[in-house]
């Protein structure tokens, strides 16, 4: 009798483990991080925001995305597809105002977490004959992902210059395609807006002397129409050793947006846990250096920061 007793409490033990596993198991929550193209910055940026998420929060597993980029994160987070995601400021501040790219798209749910780092545009050329993007007519031209914040911004440089898509031979490549093609003169030029440097121009800067086009005052005056938080930046031979000569273009922030939906004290969380630990964000990519607290809000909508944000921001004194 004893025997089936004890048989029968083992038993019970047995099932109350699983029981207990199973309901830990299935309390993880995962998440997805929209970044970019593997050759860009967004991507090894996000792939360390991923794993402080599943090594410092516990109760979450978050994955790192490769995608076409800010805009399409920006739809993403709308459809629900992704949870957070890389997205420079123009567009995080157009989608909820039915702007630009959002003109046709209602993107309610987007809010806001952290500005990461500025990202310059840059329109590099191997030709030393291409000078100005008027120059580009009748040129072959990666102008980004379809959809992705570059093609966007390649559309308005463009437009500058009364210059469309029938102008041009427009192809729809990312960071490191477009680097290939510029190498094996598939491509005379190509628009990059990623933060500086970027792996892709120096890697074409090994084999040959670059050329990044020159904004003048007066298209960086005409860009902040239609992009309210670019800045004018120069870009150097510090940066490039390859670079033919310095120049001058703008640059965004690169924010992180999120579903609305993520609990407040995810969100929490996730901002302490980034904060705790920037020497892994710097260690991942150069650009992983600019954030920092003073600077997180900039090209940032306050009134639309996520309320797990406004909470550690407060908490800060950043905000009031």
């Amino acid at each position: 009798m004893k025997k089936k007793i004890t048989a029968f409490i083992m038993m019970l033990l047995v099932a109350i483990f699983i029981s207990t596993s199973c309901g830990v198991a299935s309390a993880v929550t995962y998440l997805s991080l929209g970044t970019g193209g593997v050759t860009g910055v967004y991507y090894p940026l996000g792939g360390a925001m991923a794993n402080l998420i599943t090594q410092k929060i516990p109760g979450y597993n978050c994955t790192a995305e490769s995608t076409g980029g800010a805009v399409e994160n920006a739809m993403l987070i709308y459809k629900n597809k992704i949870d957070i995601g890389f997205v420079d400021a123009s567009s995080a501040f157009n989608a909820p105002r039915k702007k630009g790219a959002f003109a046709n798209e209602d993107v309610k749910n987007l809010r806001g977490l952290v500005s990461v780092y500025p990202e310059s545009v840059q329109v590099v050329t191997l030709d030393k004959n291409i000078k100005t993007i008027g120059d580009l007519k009748g040129k072959r031209v990666a102008v980004g992902s379809p959809g992705s914040g570059t093609e966007v911004m390649a559309k308005d440089l463009l437009t500058l210059y009364g210059l469309t898509y029938d102008d041009i031979k427009e192809d729809f490549l990312g960071f490191g395609d477009a680097s290939s093609g510029l190498k094996d003169k598939t491509l005379d030029a190509a628009f990059i807006w990623a933060g500086v440097p970027t792996s892709g121009i120096m890697e074409l800067g090994t084999q040959h002397k670059v050329r990044l086009l020159n904004f003048s005052d007066d298209m960086v005056k005409k860009l902040k129409k239609s992009h309210p938080f670019c800045v004018p930046v120069s870009i150097t031979s510090k940066q490039y050793s390859s670079l033919m000569e310095d120049i001058t273009t703008i640059a965004v922030p690169a924010t992180l947006q999120c579903r609305a939906e993520l609990s407040d004290e995810f969100v929490y969380d996730f901002l302490t846990v980034l904060f705790d630990n920037l020497p892994v964000i710097s260690g991942a990519h150069a650009r992983g250096g600019d954030l920092s607290l003073k600077t997180a809000l900039n090209g940032m909508d306050v009134d639309n920061l996520h309320p797990g944000a406004k909470k550690f921001y407060k908490e800060k004194g950043l905000i009031k």
